[in-house]
């Protein structure tokens, strides 16, 4: 009996130790939720445009420029001097406030305090890791962005919402070399 035991024991320690044949998955994908995703995507970014458009016509005393990034912007002041714009590694000084699209005010510019932007080298919302890089010394700046350009799907976890398209208004204060980093 015990060798009848003992040779079923070494039987399984023998089977428990051959080699495993890897399984393929049972599931298999049509793409659909990608598809369904992209025209979800696509119809948000159409009706944050046309939101867009609506302040853009009804602003008849301002150009607005579009940015090949996918967003929109007025000068409130204007430097025309040749002046240099900020580059990968400058330090961006700069004020701005954010609001929502009916241009009630999200947070202000007291709230936001004055920032100094490491270009291209720190994260910040996308439209103005951008938009910061078209600004001149002493220029304000409107930027409409839609929500991919600000917070996208996650908002900030406060005040801005999901897929919340947003206007920013930034002035760039100064402009310095990092002689640091």
């Amino acid at each position: 009996m015990k060798i009848i035991l003992k040779s079923i024991a070494l039987g399984f320690l023998v089977a428990a130790c051959s080699q495993q044949q890897a399984r393929k998955p049972i599931s298999h994908t049509d793409g659909t939720f990608i598809k369904e995703s992209i025209e979800r995507n696509k119809k948000l970014i159409a009706n944050e445009e046309k939101l867009i458009e609506d302040i853009i016509k009804k602003d008849t005393l301002k150009e607005y420029l579009a940015s090949s990034k996918g967003y929109w912007y007025k000068y409130d002041v204007k430097v025309t001097d040749a002046t240099p714009s900020p580059q990968r590694g400058d330090i961006a000084f700069f004020d701005y406030e954010i609001k929502d699209i009916r241009n009630q005010i999200i947070y202000s510019e007291e709230e936001l305090k004055p920032q100094k932007y490491y270009v291209d080298k720190e994260h910040i919302m996308m439209g103005l890791r951008d938009g910061i890089k078209l600004m001149k010394k002493g220029e304000k700046i409107t930027f409409l962005f839609p929500s991919h350009m600000g917070y996208g799907y996650h908002g900030d976890d406060n005040k801005i919402q999901s897929n919340q398209p947003l206007i920013c208004t930034v002035t760039l204060n100064d402009i310095q070399k990092d002689t640091i980093h």
